[in-house]
């Protein structure tokens, strides 16, 4: 399902929020950034637990989008009348 997400994210059928967004930029700007050798230099290599945390909340997030793609994917498979259109078995 991973791989549908990031193909609808890419192809713009499916749009992130603003705040993943952000979130998403924030993560990458912060591991890349000088500021973050800071934590290294002060505890070593403890200091990367920081890195991990916020790629954990990344990760967290972009699982939370997922199952907004997939609540749409699902939604879309029932037509109007009522009858699912695949076979959920």
């Amino acid at each position: 399902m991973w791989g549908k997400f990031a193909k609808a994210v890419i192809s713009g059928q499916f749009r992130l929020s603003g705040w993943s967004i952000v979130a998403a930029i924030g993560t990458v700007l912060y591991t890349i950034s000088p500021v973050d050798i800071v934590p290294e230099l002060l505890v070593g290599p403890l200091g990367f637990l920081d890195d991990l945390g916020l790629w954990g909340v990344l990760l967290a997030i972009l699982r939370w989008e997922l199952g907004r793609f997939e609540k749409g994917v699902a939604a879309k498979s029932v037509t109007i009348s009522g009858t699912a259109t695949r076979d959920d078995r």
